[in-house]
C-alpha cells in the first residue's frame, strides 16, 4: 500500500509540474484587429479607437495581428514612430492592400500602423501594438531598488495570478496524493 501512495504522490507531483510550466509557455495567436470584421476604420469616437482596445490586450512575439476590411477602400501601412505621429504615409515599412492582411509581431517592442487612405490617420484611424518582451528562465537577475523608479509601483499582472492558480492546483493534487 506505502507504494501506491508513493506513486500516486510522484504522479500527482509530476502533473503539478506540468501545470505549472505549461501556464508560462503561450502559442502564438491570430489577433483580429479591434476584436470584429470591419473594425479598421476611422473611430466614431475616443473610445471606439482602436488604441483603447490594443492597450487591453496583451501581444506576444510569434502572435499575429489580422485585418478584415475592404481592400478597394482602405489599406494597411506599417511606418514609423515619427511617421506615426505625423501621419505620414508617403514612406511605410510594408503595405497591404489586400482586405484580408496578416502581420507577424516578429520582436519584442512597439509596431505602428495607420490607414493609408488620405485624412484617414488624421480623423484616428492608427494605433500602437507594443509586443511583450519574452520571459525566459535563465534571465534571472536581481530587482532594481525602489528608488530607481519614479512612477507608482505596479500590481501585479494576470501571470502572476496564473503562477498562483497553478501552484494551488499543484499542491492540492500532491496533498491528495498523499492522504489517499
Amino acid at each position: 500500500m506505502a507504494g501506491l501512495s508513493r506513486t500516486l504522490a510522484c504522479s500527482s507531483l509530476l502533473l503539478s509540474l506540468f501545470l505549472l510550466f505549461s501556464s508560462f509557455s503561450a502559442e502564438a495567436k491570430d489577433i483580429l484587429v479591434g476584436g470584429k470584421a470591419g473594425a479598421w476604420k476611422v473611430p466614431s469616437s475616443q473610445s471606439d479607437s482602436l488604441n483603447t482596445w490594443a492597450e487591453s490586450t496583451r501581444f506576444r512575439v510569434g502572435d499575429s495581428l489580422v485585418w478584415k476590411y475592404d481592400g478597394a477602400k482602405d489599406s494597411v501601412l506599417q511606418v514609423t514612430k515619427e511617421d506615426y505621429v505625423n501621419c505620414n504615409t508617403t514612406n511605410p515599412i510594408a503595405q497591404y492592400k489586400d482586405g484580408n492582411t496578416k502581420v507577424e509581431l516578429d520582436r519584442p517592442g512597439p509596431f505602428y500602423f495607420v490607414s493609408g487612405v488620405k485624412g484617414n490617420c488624421e480623423n484616428g484611424q492608427k494605433f500602437i501594438v507594443v509586443v511583450l518582451t519574452p520571459r525566459h528562465s535563465y534571465d534571472i537577475s536581481p530587482a532594481p531598488s525602489p528608488a530607481e523608479f519614479d512612477g507608482p509601483a505596479v500590481p501585479p499582472t494576470s501571470s502572476a495570478s496564473s503562477l498562483k492558480g497553478g501552484l494551488v492546483v499543484g499542491f492540492g493534487l500532491l496533498a491528495w496524493g498523499l492522504l489517499f
